[in-house]
């Protein structure tokens, strides 16, 4: 076996599981599970209705780089979203069975321990436990920049020594950022980008939460958006990986793109067609409806702003809660430790939440992720309205 299986840690949803074994929950409250980002709106009938009449296609394999249909729709969205010039759909877009299997799989491609034997890949912290393991299974060494309230939990580049920006291969940037919900600005880019021209490492920028922001008239800034405003033009050492899952609430589907650098992306597709995982024809054609309409995403999105606006108006002000940029969670301070307050969350009240430690690492002697939870408002409004209410009473018994 792969010597390196031995690295990873058990997944965060398994740490709480063990965390929460034997605790009897309150049966007379209805259980409200708000630990897991994935999306509980009702999926668009049309997309339901394109995939039946497509049914036909399972009878043919699918090619690793997909339709030209489902390339041109991407990129279409691409230009519109990201008032992009120009992205070829032939060079620069490749279709994926998600977000979650590409950002992993993108590492196999990337990492060269050739002539380094250190190789570095760099991610948040706390982050989307993917990426520490795609660094493992490709060989490198993952480090971690810690981002803290104190600084509006923003990537600080400076945290990292020059040796080690040296020996970076790969950095993973989440933005919108799970759990935190910021989003990057131009200079954060700007900054990134001086650095991936300085050392030569590949950025793979995971925005799958880049269609779940509650203002309306400002959308979260993009990566491909932000190489176009600084005039890199064919997206330099930069690959964005992204998908409907949040965006149309069909996590089920599995479907999402990578678009970017085409050099890069011409090698990584090789790397798929060996890799044998080309999207199913019935999926790429309800990809192609759900990348063409918008109604459904606006709609989307007034959901989840009633949600944040209730909480926002109704959370107690000792959770520290910030509304987030974008993205569907709460990243709330906790006023005990992350666990015990899962815990007794679980127990007394019937809600499953995330401990913020089990998304971080330590780092420079901190875990960043400690007394922190996340909470996902994926459920009903009414569920979330009565969600928060529960909370609010935990919070006034500590107090106690």
């Amino acid at each position: 076996m792969n010597h390196n299986l031995k690295l990873l840690q058990p997944y965060p949803f398994q740490k709480l599981k063990k965390l929460l074994q034997g605790i009897p929950r309150n049966t007379s409250l209805k259980p409200i599970d708000l630990h897991i980002g994935e999306p509980k709106h009702t999926t668009p009938d049309f997309i339901r209705q394109t995939m039946i009449n497509h049914l036909g296609g399972l009878a043919n394999y699918p090619t690793t780089q997909g339709t030209p249909a489902l390339r041109e729709s991407i990129a279409n969205w691409l230009m519109q979203r990201y008032q992009l010039p120009t992205i070829s759909p032939e060079t620069e877009i490749i279709p994926v069975n998600g977000s979650r299997e590409a950002l992993f799989s993108f590492a196999q491609a990337v990492i060269d321990s050739t002539n380094n034997k250190s190789p570095i890949v760099i991610c948040p912290n706390p982050f989307y436990q993917i990426y520490e393991g795609a660094a493992f299974l490709a060989g490198a060494q993952p480090e971690f920049i810690n981002t803290v309230a104190e600084n509006d939990f923003r990537m600080d580049y400076s945290q990292l020594s020059d040796d080690v920006w040296k020996q970076a291969q790969l950095v993973y940037v989440c933005t919108p950022s799970n759990p935190t919900g910021n989003v990057m600005t131009l200079t954060d880019w700007e900054q990134l980008f001086e650095l991936s021209d300085r050392h030569h490492f590949v950025i793979a920028s995971d925005e799958c939460y880049s269609e779940i922001y509650l203002n309306e008239d400002n959308p979260p800034l993009g990566a491909l958006e932000a190489a176009n405003r600084l005039g890199r033009s064919g997206f330099p050492r930069l690959v964005v990986f992204n998908s409907l899952s949040k965006r149309s609430n069909v996590p089920g589907l599995r479907s999402g793109y990578v678009a970017g650098d085409a050099q890069i992306l011409n090698k990584y597709l090789l790397y798929r067609t060996y890799h044998g995982c080309a999207m199913n024809p019935v999926s790429q054609a309800a990809s192609i409806a759900a990348w063409n309409d918008e109604k459904h995403v606006k709609e989307n999105r007034s959901l989840y702003r009633k949600k944040f606006s209730h909480a926002q108006n109704s959370m107690r002000d000792n959770l520290r809660i910030r509304i987030p940029d974008a993205s569907f969670y709460l990243w709330a301070h906790t006023p005990i430790s992350d666990t015990e307050f899962t815990k007794r969350l679980y127990g007394d009240y019937n809600i499953t939440v995330l401990p913020g430690s089990y998304l971080g690492r330590d780092a420079r002697g901190v875990n960043p992720g400690e007394n922190f939870v996340r909470i996902a408002l994926v459920a009903s409004l009414d569920e979330c309205k009565e969600a928060i209410e529960r909370i609010n009473n935990l919070l006034d018994n500590l107090n106690l």
